[in-house]
């Protein structure tokens, strides 16, 4: 990031985006414009496709009229290497999906609370057998979040299980057993399965069948489309989207955004869920 001139100072910081690659199914820009109309703010929060190999350059175009960023795939290790300061669910994941733009580059990573709070609106928040589909920074994510709530025992199946070796010292610093297991080949029944996969990903019908047959409750990160392939195939319980993490996790960042905490709760909190949610 330019350090910023004196005559930019004056220059309120109101513009917001969220990045990625591909960024076009994106509803971040509703739900922001809708939290930001609700707490009377004049904020602009656009979105841009971003890929891996441009973000170090198209972050260090920004000036200082912005504010911050949303970072979804393929960006949030780009934006942890990016980040001068990190909070504690960044460090802990290695990915970050959310940047505080001022005079250094702050990372956050809201995805993990975003995860709790949709489980806990779900009523899904007891689950103490828990599968992770993937193994991705939405996976880390995942681990996280179920091991706050208190789950004992996490298996993670992942096409490539050599990928899923960060998750299984993940667990060991938070105190949770993770196994990895190949993705056609699960074995402990689960009360709760996480699906990490991007949207779109179709899986051959006999995975889905060998997931579903263990796999309890499915929640999926995937919203757009939706049903996603994997819950139209399920048939091991109910199938929750991500619309939930993808509301409480934005919640998070307009704290974020407005007050440089994603724990200080917004003025009329409520109110702005509300408006965020009809905006979905």
């Amino acid at each position: 990031m330019p350090i910023p001139t004196a005559a930019a100072e004056t220059v309120p910081a109101s513009r917001l985006a969220v990045w990625g690659d591909p960024i076009a199914h994106s509803k971040s820009p509703a739900l922001h414009a809708a939290a930001y109309q609700a707490l009377g703010l004049d904020w602009e929060y656009t979105r841009r496709q971003v890929t891996a190999e441009s973000f170090a350059a198209a972050l260090g175009g920004l000036d200082a009229t912005w504010r911050g960023l949303s970072l979804t795939m393929p960006l949030k290790e780009e934006a942890f290497r990016a980040s001068a300061t990190r909070d504690p669910h960044a460090e802990l994941t290695g990915a970050v999906n959310t940047l505080l733009l001022s005079d250094r580059v702050s990372g956050f990573n809201t995805d993990v609370g975003g995860i709790v709070d949709a489980l806990t609106e779900a009523g899904l928040d007891g689950a103490r057998q828990v599968r992770i589909v993937g193994a991705g920074a939405t996976a880390a994510s995942a681990l996280v979040a179920v091991a706050e709530l208190g789950a004992g025992h996490v298996e993670v199946s992942a096409r490539r299980p050599e990928r899923a070796a960060g998750l299984v010292m993940l667990g060991e610093r938070l105190a949770v057993p993770v196994v990895v297991r190949p993705l056609d080949q699960p074995t402990a029944a689960a009360e709760l399965t996480i699906a990490t996969l991007p949207g779109g990903t179709e899986l051959a019908a006999d995975t889905v069948a060998s997931l579903a047959a263990a796999g309890g409750t499915l929640f999926d990160a995937a919203y757009a489309p939706w049903p996603s392939a994997l819950a139209t195939q399920w048939s091991g319980g109910p199938a929750v989207s991500g619309l939930g993490m993808l509301l409480h996790q934005a919640v998070r960042q307009v704290r974020i955004f407005l007050h440089g905490d994603p724990m200080v709760p917004l003025r009329d909190e409520e109110a702005v869920i509300a408006a965020m949610r009809a905006a979905l």
